[in-house]
């Protein structure tokens, strides 16, 4: 750690974010330094679950900073939740914008490991539609390999033709580790809907892959 973060870190780390905030506001202009050190690690792992949809990783994190800061200008401590959800808000949402303005998202890279499990409620095996872990495999039971290369084609396809604007958001940041409640926030939706498209477009991929 640099000399110059570890006198910020002493001087500022016993206040909370929402009154450094405040603070700032003031006048304080060292403080947008000290918090964008502070969650620097929480935009890393963030870049790290969006890199699925196929990113740069060091871009992504760009983004990221760049949302942080957004967050720092535009936090509301009367109308806002915490500063930490807000800007884990405008993290994502700067993220996402990012790679969907790109237009790298439209080929999901799944042969990574990714899973879509049909059953949710904990109870009994969850039956997955995607397990990539096919890829690089040495011969072990067939069985357990959902769909194999040859389908990741035709999964793609499904998602690209099949899906409705919002529901191909949904399964992407679904792809992408997101629980529905984080997809609303980062989709700016409410949870009910954003959990029915999900459920939506997870039902369209069984039926179309017949699985």
């Amino acid at each position: 750690m640099r000399s110059q973060d570890r006198d910020l870190e002493n001087k500022y780390s016993t206040d909370s974010d929402e009154e450094l905030i405040c603070r700032l506001r003031d006048g304080e202009q060292e403080i947008t330094e000290y918090i964008l050190d502070k969650y620097k690690n929480m935009v890393k792992a963030k870049a790290g679950t969006m890199f699925i949809l196929g990113a740069d990783k060091e871009d992504l994190i760009q983004e990221g900073m760049i949302g942080l800061f957004k967050a720092i200008r535009d936090y509301d401590p009367g109308r806002d939740a915490s500063f930490a959800t807000f800007a884990d808000l405008c993290v994502s949402r700067q993220m996402y914008t990012a790679v969907t303005a790109s237009g790298r998202q439209k080929h999901i890279p799944l042969n990574n490991y990714v899973s879509l499990c049909v059953m949710e409620d904990g109870e009994g095996d969850p039956r997955e539609l995607i397990d990539s872990s096919f890829a690089g495999s040495d011969g072990s039971d067939p069985e357990s390999v959902i769909i194999a290369k040859e389908g990741i084609a035709a999964v793609e396809k499904c998602i690209e033709t099949e899906l409705s604007s919002f529901e191909k958001q949904t399964i992407e940041l679904y792809l992408a580790g997101f629980g529905y409640v984080d997809i609303a926030r980062i989709l700016g939706k409410d949870e009910k809907s954003t959990d029915n498209a999900l459920q939506r477009a997870k039902g369209k991929l069984r039926k179309n892959l017949k699985i």
